[in-house]
């Protein structure tokens, strides 16, 4: 008990009192349409051991249930809310305590995304994943209660998203808009966050923020309970919260009215590094990669290269661009803009494809590879070496400034972050063939994209670096991987 004690006073006096990681971790994944059973097991064999600090969860609020093409259930079915009861395809109260539980207890943090701007919109099947049903053109949902007095009247849908009051008191397509000016919705919602902040969650991603006033959710926030400390948290800790803020420039709805509340969810970044990582863009700008890109600034901004929207369009790099996406999220995870958050998603042909599923549309749990990466038409792309050896690249080089940047003036760049890391990426149509100055001590090295450190050798390329802390760097325009990493942390550095 003591040892333990120990422990989790350090990590409560160490780790990022923002987001409520423990020390030494970092990056949320977002396991979309995991079920509460799979998390736990993950946070467990596999996320904790990497490194990662937090999962984002997919809505646990019961959500109605759709059937399109031959019964099948689409994935926007998580984001119609039934009512507030925990019960959807994920799991039940029951499960989602013991994932809380079990994450928290091997120092992996829980993020809520809770749907309140809308209710659902109509449907045939008027059937719930907690058995609720609903009078949709009446505006009535029993299990709540709510009744047409708590939306926002007269009804309308978004058609200018440059009119704020429109995006904020319509109908995002056709989802029936709760009015959260209205105290009897508040208190709802309030009394809906209090009980996952109660069964153990660290924090919100609230979807569609955008389309709610800040006034309003203002109010809300401020009545939310303290983290619960039976889960780890500090006595007065108060929840994460991050926003969906979809934002692309010149619109009336800026980020910068949901920042003293909050985190915002930064969809830009995604859009500039696509252009960079496909070659339409050269890499030396990134030079200046931050608030100086029209970027939110670092310390509010939840930072991603696709989300679970995204990724069903053209408009960023997704696991199907493997190269360039996986070189894009190892640029992401070394620069210190923002707090990172990775997709882990399921393979999919149509954008309105839902989890893989048996013939009565219960999900079926990721299996797990000899190779560590995943199975049952699940793409896991946080298990890709890849990708979780850059979450220990980030946990290693953590509080330090970017030193030493180097390009070729054209697509080729590199950077260290400190003494503790370097980073190099070849996205030219040549060989990156050059030494380089670093700050790192003398030593060798185990490229941590190429391959894993096993005992005292490396399976991938291996980096000398000399007395003057520089190395030669070689990265072929035609590798696997256009980028390779090394950083002064167990997975890399040798005795």
């Amino acid at each position: 008990m003591k040892i333990y004690l120990i422990i989790f006073f350090f990590n409560l006096a160490n780790g990022d009192i923002r987001n409520h990681m423990w020390s030494n971790r970092s990056t949320i994944v977002h396991l979309f349409e995991w079920k509460w059973k799979d998390i736990a097991d993950e946070c467990e064999r596999f996320l904790a051991p990497k490194g990662f600090g937090g999962v984002q969860i997919s809505p646990p609020s019961e959500n109605v249930i759709i059937l399109i093409g031959e019964g099948r259930r689409p994935w926007y079915e998580r984001y119609q809310v039934m009512s507030y009861k925990l019960t959807t395809r994920s799991g039940n109260r029951t499960e989602f305590l013991d994932m809380t539980r079990r994450c928290n207890s091997v120092g992996v943090r829980i993020y809520a995304d809770v749907v309140v701007n809308h209710m659902t919109g109509s449907h045939p099947s008027n059937k719930g994943t907690g058995g609720s049903t609903a009078d949709f053109n009446n505006y009535y949902y029993p299990a709540v209660p709510y009744n047409a007095s708590h939306f926002n009247y007269p009804y309308c849908v978004i058609n200018n998203y440059y009119n704020a009051r429109e995006v904020r008191n319509c109908q995002l397509l056709g989802l029936k808009d709760l009015n959260q000016t209205e105290e009897y919705v508040r208190n709802k919602i309030v009394r809906y966050f209090n009980k996952l902040i109660k069964l153990g969650v660290a924090g919100f991603r609230v979807d569609a923020a955008k389309h709610m006033w800040p006034s309003d959710l203002k109010e809300i926030y401020k009545r939310l309970d303290n983290l619960n400390p039976a889960f780890g948290f500090a006595a007065d800790a108060r929840p994460y919260i991050y926003q969906e803020v979809i934002y692309y420039g010149n619109e009336p709805i800026r980020p910068d009215e949901y920042t003293p509340l909050g985190d915002v969810t930064e969809f830009r970044v995604g859009i500039e590094l696509k252009n960079v990582f496909r070659g339409q863009n050269a890499m030396k700008w990134l030079k200046s990669w931050g608030p100086q890109w029209g970027l939110s600034p670092s310390e509010t901004a939840l930072v991603f290269i696709d989300n679970h929207d995204t990724q069903r369009s053209n408009d960023v790099l997704t696991y199907k661009e493997a190269r360039a996406y996986k070189a894009a999220i190892a640029f992401m995870l070394a620069h210190p803009y923002g707090n990172p958050r990775l997709m882990s998603s399921y393979y999919f042909a149509s954008s309105d494809q839902g989890p893989p599923s048996d013939d009565s549309e219960n999900i079926v749990s990721p299996s797990i590879n000899d190779d560590d990466t995943c199975g049952n038409g699940w793409a896991c792309e946080h298990r890709w070496r890849q990708i979780y050896q850059m979450v220990a690249f980030r946990n290693a080089v953590d509080k330090t400034d970017i030193q030493n940047w180097w390009d070729n003036g054209n697509k080729q760049i590199a950077f260290g972050r400190g003494d503790r890391g370097f980073v190099v990426i070849n996205g030219d149509g040549a060989d990156l063939n050059q030494t380089l100055q670093t700050s790192l001590p003398t030593g060798k090295y185990c490229d941590v994209v190429s391959g894993k450190k096993v005992g005292n050798r490396c399976s991938g390329r291996k980096i000398a670096v000399d007395m003057n802390s520089r190395a030669h760097f070689f990265v072929s325009q035609n590798a696997e991987d256009m980028h390779l990493a090394i950083h002064v942390g167990p997975e890399s550095r040798l005795l």
